[in-house]
């Protein structure tokens, strides 16, 4: 009798110890020695989020995560994001993170060029959950856009390209939210106040800025192509531009030919005096800086490529010095086809 009572309280005392163990194991020692990024999309089986942790994260013990996920009912409460796994993590705190929702949020990079609504509309659905055609739906959403004061049309002027910290999650409104923070806070009282002293609105600093970013990505020459601009909408001259012309042909074409510039549209600044009636790219804050703090040139009118290739422009204030200008770009073009 004896002897079975000492053989009973030896597994007793190592089932105990076991049991003792697992519970450190789940709860105090590190489950995970690599780190890892995990996405966890809405309806994703809790299998397969412990089968991509013990695949990337490093996972001690791999039969245990799955009984700690069941034990912690992940399956019945976890919560779709971005989780950032670190080594040092026991099993239960991700079981706890991933019911909690204790999401990392993620970088968003909006930045390029930034002239196509479905293509911006991918740019944002390749970085966060959301899909690419509820963004793109969002941009002609009349009643949405109307909550940030802009229509389908004007929507560009709402973009300020950057790079934003959000939850992947974030619904498209949450993004938009986003932009018209960023948006507002480039509006201060200083920049306002140039904006007036230009005789300009906020939105028509946004479509000047618009034409500048199809013009050139060279930073240093952007106050001067804007001066360009205004100097002629002081005069009461047309823009001329040809990225209002390349919009309104959807930037089907890599070049502008003299037949495309008689297309009848409000945007074709080569037909129509002023500003077109809205953005044709989404701006950047250089661009719109640009305006705001325009160099004049002491009246340049003019500009074209310069015939170095090197993304610079040669500017002017007579159309006799311009198309100097503009023959000697020909030249360099018509050297370099012979090549």
């Amino acid at each position: 009798m004896k002897k079975v009572a000492v053989t009973i309280a030896a597994i007793a005392a190592v089932l105990g110890a076991l049991v003792a163990f697992n519970w450190l194991r789940d709860n105090k020692l590190p489950d995970f020695s690599e780190e890892t990024d995990l996405y966890v999309y809405p309806e994703m089986p809790v299998s397969a989020i412990a089968d991509t942790l013990i695949a990337n994260a490093g996972v001690r013990w791999p039969g245990r995560l799955h009984k700690v996920f069941e034990k912690h009912e992940v399956p019945v409460y976890c919560k779709p994001g971005h989780y950032v796994i670190k080594p040092g993590f026991t099993a239960v705190y991700v079981a706890r993170m991933l019911n909690n929702g204790w999401q990392t949020p993620v970088r968003m990079v909006i930045s390029g060029t930034l002239r196509d609504r479905g293509r911006i509309a991918r740019k944002i659905a390749n970085q966060m959950m959301v899909d690419s055609a509820t963004v793109r739906n969002a941009f002609e959403d009349e009643e949405l856009l109307l909550e940030f004061g802009f229509t389908p049309e004007t929507v560009f002027a709402l973009f300020v390209p950057d790079t934003y910290e959000m939850y992947w999650t974030a619904s498209v409104k949450d993004i938009f939210e986003k932009q018209y923070e960023a948006y507002e806070a480039f509006w201060t009282s200083d920049n306002l106040a140039k904006a007036r002293k230009l005789g300009l609105s906020q939105m028509e600093v946004s479509i000047l800025a618009s034409i500048v970013s199809g013009e050139t990505n060279y930073v240093p020459e952007m106050p001067k192509i804007a001066g360009v601009y205004l100097n002629r909408l002081h005069k009461g001259m047309k823009l001329q531009a040809d990225p209002t012309v390349a919009f309104c042909f959807g930037y089907k074409y890599n070049r502008i030919l003299k037949r495309m510039l008689a297309v009848d549209s409000p945007y074709n600044t080569y037909k129509y005096a002023g500003l077109p009636p809205a953005p044709i790219y989404v701006p950047t804050r250089n661009t719109l800086n640009a305006v705001l703090n325009p160099d004049y040139g002491g009246g340049n009118l003019y500009f074209c490529a310069d015939p170095s290739f090197n993304g610079s422009h040669r500017f002017a204030r007579t159309y006799s010095e311009h198309l100097r200008n503009a023959r000697a770009f020909q030249r360099a073009l018509d050297k370099a086809a012979l090549k």
